[in-house]
């Protein structure tokens, strides 16, 4: 990882789509995201099984990480405000999404209020998040396991598809 700022806190987000325009949705929000993300690395784009209601269409997903002195009230606010710009609707748990970002960690920060968990308290159990996190940022050390996300995406029992798409270089 690029050494940051002093005052900055490294960073991961999962970023995932299943309608319209996937790869522009995940190219919008990267974009977007570099706004209070600084040298943001981003992960291979990958094709991946839909995980809970299988009957959707398939999803692309990325990580990306880097370096923010934004609070996590403030990367919260430019999410939404990504949601909302790419028109993404309400919908139950685990269903189509327009895009979906999550924050996956937040520094050594372990956070647990009704509004976010940190770290993504399913990060060591979803390959579709492993994988790209493991291609920008494999020692990265989960607070809460005490292991590289390597290592977790090496144990993951999770056996759903992850395909490549497409590198980086899209973005």
């Amino acid at each position: 990882m690029i050494n940051g700022d002093s005052h900055c806190i490294p960073i991961a987000l999962s970023l995932g789509a299943n309608l319209g325009d996937r790869l522009h949705a995940l190219r919008y929000a990267i974009k977007s995201m570099s706004a209070i993300i600084q040298d943001i690395i981003v992960s291979n784009v990958y094709e991946t099984e839909p995980v809970g209601f299988k009957e959707q269409p398939s999803f692309l997903n990325c990580a990306c990480i880097g370096y923010t002195n934004s609070t996590l009230e403030e990367i919260m606010v430019l999410i939404n405000a990504v949601h909302q710009a790419l028109h993404r609707k309400p919908r139950p748990k685990w269903h189509e999404r327009e895009i979906d970002i999550d924050i996956l960690l937040f520094g050594d920060s372990v956070i647990e209020s009704e509004h976010i968990m940190i770290p993504h308290p399913r990060l060591h159990e979803r390959a579709f998040v492993l994988r790209p996190l493991s291609d920008i940022a494999p020692e990265m050390i989960h607070p809460l396991k005490q292991k590289t996300i390597q290592a977790l995406m090496a144990t993951c029992e999770d056996d759903s598809a992850v395909v490549f798409h497409c590198d980086s270089t899209v973005f």
